[in-house]
């Protein structure tokens, strides 16, 4: 299906990918009609999904009984009112439900909002008012209901609540209403068409700083997902992949819809409450995954019992979310013999920056720049750095625009302005480029810390932390110093069967030292049970920067 909408699919190079990548985007592109109902035509037996649980359950989705579904779904929204352009909220975990919603949606042409199930109250009223939210649909989930019925008091625009798995007072039941829905959604046209540039997802990011953002895409966002499966995660027609994420998260538009669809790849969905590396390799290994996608905290604990299940029929294996430690690339190669394809991208974009099909990976790269996307990086000034030299990640936008980047930042033009002004995109990154035009990443540009003159990102220290086997997480920020201007502060979650102490210090220390330059060394390390983390798991530096700030330091002043 990807052939259709590329001008060539074949390349003998990364440099013969870069320069001569081109994707035709028709007028009118519908993801729903125009991929998934398309190839339901074609080859209606199709397997489109493969779905279990942790509780036995289990299902398998061709692309006619997902059209079909979706067809229905879309006839159930649209007799409740649901309409072009209203806002629509999905929490729904992991249910295979999500892909009928979501498809339905693109359908009618309504904005789908995925969110994840760790949402409180206070923050779906957040989302409801922020997005006027016109309808939720959710999984049947105490919690949730109740979050959501409490939300409902100061959320004005909520009319609708649907529930998924279960019945309630005050709720429509999506199985009862599907089973009477009529299963033939006729696409609009005239005015309800939708447009390629009309509003087709908007993702909250939960950002390490502040409020989360709104992240809107339209419907040529799928087409740079392209890029996404067919370069970076090898998908053939046939092969079954599987992208660790929750659907409240960009990385399912990644990993478990559109690129993969648009390959004639199947989608595994493993719908778990708790996750379990042991679980996660046997379902791996039971049904035959022969493309995985995980971040590295993921890699982290599979690789432990690696070598006790078979599989003999994954063939390609990547990672992004967050920079992947070396010791992890080796110790999976080890096990395995693949070698992980780490790649860089945001909520706002597609992948960005990649290990392709004709590159070598460099354990810890992100690799080199995506087609589509013209990256440099920049120094304090606004100059292009030189090699190795550490600089903010950029997108030049002047002469094209990226298929698959963002729109804007909904209803906030000054932040959207902020981050992209003078055909200029500002990822809010650090990193450097090696001689060969590998990207190294170093930090958030607000998180790097400066002592004595350097400049020194706390991912290469965390990164050289992680190799110790007393660590388990860890965080590194800055602390004022008045000799140094800033101090490196570890803050450090220990492994099992660890304790603190001060010799235990000494020896982070010390291994810290062999592994990377002396000056990046803590001078600082205190020992915590937990991090503080955003919703989607991501570590707030700036609540431990924050926390340094506003008492005096307690820890000790380690001596190199």
């Amino acid at each position: 299906m990807y052939r259709k909408y590329l001008t060539r699919t074949e390349f003998d190079s990364y440099e013969d990918f870069k320069e001569n990548y081109r994707v035709n985007i028709p007028a009118n592109f519908n993801f729903a009609f125009d991929v998934i109902d398309e190839i339901a035509a074609k080859t209606p037996d199709k397997i489109a999904m493969v779905w279990c649980d942790d509780r036995g359950g289990s299902a398998r989705f061709t692309f006619a009984d997902l059209k079909r579904s979706s067809d229905k779904t879309a006839n159930f929204f649209k007799s409740l009112g649901i309409q072009k352009g209203d806002p629509v909220m999905l929490i729904l975990k992991r249910r295979y439900e999500f892909w009928f919603c979501l498809l339905a949606l693109h359908k009618i042409g309504a904005v789908c909002i995925p969110a994840t199930h760790l949402v409180t109250a206070k923050d779906i009223e957040y989302r409801n008012r922020s997005a006027a939210v016109k309808m939720i649909v959710c999984v049947a989930d105490q919690d949730l209901v109740s979050y959501i019925e409490e939300s409902q008091k100061s959320s004005p625009s909520l009319e609708l609540k649907v529930l998924v798995g279960g019945k309630k007072a005050g709720w429509y039941d999506f199985d009862e209403e599907l089973s009477s829905a009529d299963d033939q959604f006729v696409r609009p046209t005239g005015a309800g068409a939708t447009n390629n540039n009309d509003p087709m997802l908007l993702y909250f990011t939960s950002g390490t700083t502040g409020l989360p953002k709104m992240v809107q895409h339209n419907f040529t966002y799928p087409l740079g997902h392209i890029v996404t499966a067919k370069y970076w995660h090898n998908l053939q027609d046939g092969d079954l992949h599987l992208t660790i994420s929750d659907t409240g998260w960009a990385k399912t538009a990644w990993g478990k819809i559109y690129g993969q669809w648009l390959c004639g790849a199947a989608v595994f969905v493993y719908d778990y409450d708790q996750f379990s590396p042991r679980k996660l390799l046997n379902v791996i290994s039971q049904y035959g995954v022969t493309s995985f996608c995980a971040p590295p905290t993921i890699y982290r604990y599979l690789i432990k019992d690696l070598k006790r299940y078979d599989l003999s029929k994954l063939k390609h294996s990547s990672v992004a979310g967050e920079p992947l430690n070396p010791e992890i690339f080796k110790r999976f190669y080890e096990a395995t013999g693949l070698k992980l394809r780490e790649a860089y991208g945001q909520t706002e974009m597609t992948v960005t920056i990649g290990n392709f099909l004709w590159m070598e990976p460099k354990p810890g790269s992100m690799g080199k720049p995506a087609p589509g996307y013209d990256i440099d990086l920049i120094d304090e000034n606004g100059e292009p750095c030189e090699v190795r030299q550490t600089g903010r990640i950029i997108v030049r936008t002047g002469k094209q625009k990226p298929v698959g980047i963002f729109d804007k930042y909904y209803q906030d033009e000054i932040l959207t302005k902020k981050v992209w002004h003078d055909d200029i995109y500002f990822a809010g990154d650090m990193a450097w480029r090696d001689e060969d035009g590998y990207y190294w990443f170093v930090s958030r540009s607000d998180d790097i810390i400066k002592s004595a003159g350097y400049r020194i990102g706390p991912f290469e220290v965390e990164s050289a932390l992680l190799e110790h086997p007393a660590v388990l997480e860890c965080a590194v920020t800055p602390v004022p110093d008045p000799e140094r201007g800033q101090v490196v502060k570890a803050t450090i979650v220990l492994a099992k069967g660890y304790q603190p102490s001060e010799d235990l210090k000494k020896e982070l220390l010390e291994h810290t030292k062999k592994v990377t330059a002396a000056y990046k060394c803590p001078r600082i390390i205190e020992f915590v049970t937990s991090l503080p983390k955003t919703i989607s798991g991501k570590i707030r530096r700036v609540e431990i920067r924050e926390s340094e700030l506003s008492k005096h330091s307690k820890e000790a002043h380690v001596t190199l």
